[in-house]
Order: structure tokens, then sequence, then C-alpha cells
């Protein structure tokens, strides 16, 4: 594990897109092409607004996005889609987007995603860590021993809060009961991890995942396992580390 404190949320993320360049970069000259994974979440824009501006062929560029909520559409303040789309994806014309839908036929849908997930290995994956140390929607306790590339799970309520409370949900009563999500074993499959995860909601969070053994209960923990993890902070989500 690499760790890096940074003053804030906006040093940190360009901070953030200089690492995601060099890594996406090195996947092209050897490769052709890149994999990528993006994280989505407040404490992920900073990141997601220096990346669009990094000097990396998009065009040879797959992007993944880890996760959705059941049954929300698109055009939904909240959806991962419509946070992606606009934030990134309509800037940078990538090769290929492959976009979590939580509508309609959510398993056939599912299916089709995993199936093209697991053609070829992710070169970077950014993956952020929740108030709960969830990562992607895998809530505590994790499911650790599925092999299945995306699932659908059931949100707990410290992670409906955190929605409400970021602005994505007008109440806890409005968010969904569930969601689709890449699974901790596909997420642990990527080459090189980076987490993003700035601001003094997150303090907690970061301390847990840091000071305590590997256990579902703290799904971040297991990225402690990963052999190319790098995590950011900024000196909000790190203060309240031994």
């Amino acid at each position: 594990m690499k760790k890096e404190v940074f003053q804030n949320s906006k040093e940190l993320g360009e901070a953030a897109a200089a690492f995601c360049q060099v890594i996406i970069n090195k996947a092209i000259d050897q490769n052709g092409s890149a994999r990528i994974v993006l994280a989505t979440g407040a404490s992920q824009l900073d990141t997601i607004r220096s990346l669009i501006k990094a000097d990396v062929d998009w065009n040879r560029v797959e992007v993944f996005n880890l996760d959705e909520y059941v049954g929300l559409p698109e055009s939904h303040k909240a959806s991962f889609r419509k946070y992606l789309n606009e934030e990134f994806v309509d800037h940078v014309d990538p090769k290929a987007v492959h976009l979590v839908d939580g509508e309609g036929d959510v398993e056939t849908k599912i299916k089709k995603l995993s199936a093209t997930l697991v053609e070829r290995p992710v070169d970077l994956a950014l993956i952020g860590i929740g108030e709960n140390t969830h990562i992607a929607f895998n809530d505590p306790p994790a499911d650790f021993e599925t092999q299945e590339p995306y699932i659908i799970v059931k949100l707990d309520e410290a992670c409906k809060r955190q929605q409400v409370r970021e602005g994505w949900f007008d109440k806890i009563e409005d968010v969904p009961e569930t969601a689709v999500t890449m699974s901790v074993n596909r997420i642990m499959e990527s080459k090189v991890i980076l987490s993003c995860v700035p601001f003094k909601v997150k303090a907690e969070a970061v301390k847990s995942t840091l000071e305590n053994p590997v256990t579902n209960k703290i799904p971040a923990t297991i990225l402690k396992t990963h052999p190319d993890w790098t995590l950011f902070l900024d000196v909000d989500s790190a203060s309240m580390l031994s």
C-alpha cells in the first residue's frame, strides 16, 4: 500500500489525474488500449474533473462504472450513468463505455456487462471508500466470496443516509432499496487500484480501514491485500489517523 496526504480535495484530484495518466498511457503503450473503472459520488468530482484534462488518448480507453441503483432512471440526479456521462464521457469520447443499467431486465443486463468485463483485465480501478467503509455498493458485511463480476445488493441504512446527506435524494425513503455493484473479488482483480478519499466525513472510515484487520464488516480493509493499492487522502480525511 502507498498513501499520500494532500492539502485539499482539489490538490488530491490533480495528483490523482497525474497518477492515472501514467498508468493509462503505460497500458496503451503495452497493449494498444486500456481499461479503467471509475468511481462516482461527491468525493470523486475533483478527481474526475481533473482526469478529463489528462494527456491521454481517450479513444483507446474503455470505461466501466462500478454501480447503479436498481430501478432509478438515468434522468434522476442520483443516477451514476447520468453522473459519468455528464462529468466524464461527454468530455473525452472514450473508445467504449460500459455503464451499469439498473432498469428493466436487470439480470440479463448484468450477465451481458459481466461477460464484457471479464474479457480482458482492468488496468486501473478508481475505488472510493464510503462513510460506512463500503467499496462500490458492497456495504458491510460485504460478500468477499462471490466470484460473480456484478451482483445485486441491498443497501444499508448508513449508505442511504450518506446519499441523502450529499444531496442526491431528498429523504431516506427515496433511496432505492437495492443496487447493482461490481463485486469485491472483481474489484480486486484490477491491476492497479487508486482510492481517492477526501473530506472530513470520511475520516472515521479511513481510520477504520487502515487500523483494523481485514474483515467484511469493514469492506475497504480488503484493499490492503491488493499488491498495487494507492490511497490518496486530504488533511481532513487523514485527521483521525494515529
